[in-house]
């Protein structure tokens, strides 16, 4: 028995790759991605200390990991049943309600975060 077979490894790589392209085709993930982007670019301008920048990362990948759920849900529910179906808009309505209820509560915590180092920022 082998304990580590590198294609099978490099294999699931690079479809974990191939989602993430397929993902980045859908335009709330790209704008997910972007603000992302913006929030570490700014965290590291106002020099957030590193228990801080830990959180701001770690809610930026439970926002990214929520949306690609959201949209695994979708696609699958899309493939089982092509024609509307209102228990279907049930599930794919409280799936993207998690990602907002993670949204907002990404939003309050960064607030918290970000404000007092905002506000020594703004005032220079």
């Amino acid at each position: 028995m082998e304990i580590l077979n590198f294609k099978k490894l490099l294999n699931s790589f690079r479809a974990a790759f191939l989602g993430l392209r397929s993902a980045y085709r859908e335009q709330v993930f790209r704008i997910f991605c972007f603000a992302g982007l913006l929030i570490i670019i700014s965290m590291f301008v106002l020099s957030l200390p590193l228990r801080e920048k830990i959180i701001v990362i770690f809610l930026i990948v439970l926002i990214l990991t929520l949306e690609l759920i959201n949209s695994q849900i979708e696609k699958i529910l899309d493939i089982l049943q092509p024609n509307h179906d209102p228990r279907v808009k049930i599930i794919k309505d409280i799936s993207a309600a998690a990602v907002l209820i993670g949204c907002l509560g990404a939003i309050i915590i960064g607030i918290l975060i970000f404000l007092p180092y905002l506000r020594i920022f703004l005032s220079f």
